[in-house]
């Protein structure tokens, strides 16, 4: 399935290919989202011209979208996308985590490490959060809401079976991913359940579909290092690391840092690594010179919708009035069909946004994902040609300079 075709001599940093039934995936690459089986504001027909090589798509939402009787019926991911290309599920784990200790904690998604512990310091001590999962040591039990009494339950039997009716060509063990600010103990607890959920989920597997294991252990070095040792020692086809989620959740990148530092080597080489919800520029030099082979990440997409412009020289946001009359393209480094083909102007796109347009997300999103699918192409060639260092300081001098 998956073969190192060249090691960089400096770092972990190294080039491979991960053979699907759909396709070959050159890596190091950025797998792009497609939560509901569908990459937001793109047609299947936009797909190939951003350069994607794999999509990663949602167990929990497609498995709460469909029921057990669409799934029954369901054609699987490649149709239903109209993408011929490899394709990747997640366990459902992810909503674990997003459902319950989040809303426990009252964290809330891109306010950021400093916003969210402020958030807890000044909220009332007797105003509770509810959790919308029941954790318990065979599975989990979701609520739709915090009034409603019906629940969902999910276990690695479950997941297993719904990513085979999904039909993707990798697919993940079901997991308890754990937010940055939970105490070692819980952190501990939840990797052992992950642990023996991985194992359930090497039973369940019936198809030929490659099943990646997942590491946890949150921001411990000793449950880092045992999780990798554990779930690198299972016959698992690859292997993915729950990340801390950056500074979204209360993360930082150096624990991302430390995070692999305290995994990848308990890994098997052979093995494909994929590490979730990283992808920004930063994050994806770092996790490569430490040894990832695949990415995955909203930023892309999301971004794009909101007007967020990934360029060589950094970020921007194009419904800001500095663009109102700005004449240059988005990125003039960018050969994408927005900037290359287009040469779409940054005052027309923030038009295309002020007027709310949905072009405007089409059109930010091609950019985008082409964007960040082009940096995964350099830095393989940086990677081959024994300039992956230069190239890092590069982008990383432009990035302090716009900052």
């Amino acid at each position: 399935m998956f073969e190192v075709q060249f090691r960089e001599k400096n770092s972990k940093a190294r080039l491979g290919k991960i053979e699907t039934p759909h396709g070959l995936v050159e890596t190091p690459a950025y797998v792009i989202v497609g939560t509901h089986a569908e990459v937001r504001c793109l047609s299947p027909s936009d797909l190939p011209r951003t350069k994607t090589q794999l999509i990663i798509a949602n167990t929990y939402h497609l498995w709460q979208q469909l029921g057990d009787e669409g799934l029954e019926s369901y054609a699987g991911l490649h149709a239903e996308m109209g993408w011929p290309g490899p394709i990747m599920t997640d366990s459902g784990g992810f909503q674990v985590f997003s459902l319950g200790f989040l809303l426990e904690q009252g964290l809330r998604r891109g306010q950021g490490r400093n916003a969210n512990l402020r958030r807890k310091r000044e909220e009332p001590a007797n105003k509770p959060r509810s959790s919308l999962v029941r954790i318990t040591p065979a599975g989990v039990y979701f609520k739709s809401s915090e009034e409603g009494a019906e629940e969902s339950y999910l276990d690695a039997e479950i997941s297993i079976k719904v990513q085979e009716q999904l039909g993707a060509d990798i697919i993940v063990a079901f997991d308890e991913p754990t937010a940055p600010l939970a105490d070692q103990a819980y952190v501990r607890a939840a990797m052992e359940r992950t642990h023996a959920w991985a194992e359930r989920s090497l039973e369940a597997k019936e198809s030929r579909q490659a099943l990646y294991g997942v590491v946890q252990g949150g921001g411990f070095e000793d449950l880092r290092a045992a999780s990798a040792k554990t779930i690198g020692a299972m016959p698992f086809d690859g292997y993915a690391i729950g990340s801390t989620y950056g500074e979204a959740y209360g993360g930082t990148r150096a624990e991302t840092g430390k995070m692999l530092d305290w995994s990848v080597p308990h890994l098997p080489e052979h093995k494909p690594r994929h590490l979730f919800g990283v992808g920004r520029i930063e994050d994806i030099f770092l996790g490569v010179e430490k040894g990832i082979d695949t990415f995955d990440c909203v930023i892309p997409t999301r971004e794009a919708r909101h007007g967020g412009i990934w360029t060589a020289s950094g970020r921007f946001d194009i419904k800001k009035g500095a663009h109102r009359a700005d004449e240059a393209v988005l990125d003039p480094a960018c050969d994408c069909p927005v900037c290359g083909e287009m040469v779409l102007s940054r005052e027309e796109l923030h038009q295309l946004f002020k007027s709310k347009n949905p072009e405007a997300g089409r059109l930010a999103t091609i950019h985008n994902v082409f964007f960040f699918n082009n940096l995964m192409i350099e830095i393989r060639q940086a990677i081959k040609a024994g300039s992956f260092d230069a190239l890092k300081e590069e982008y990383l001098q432009r990035l302090v300079k716009i900052a």
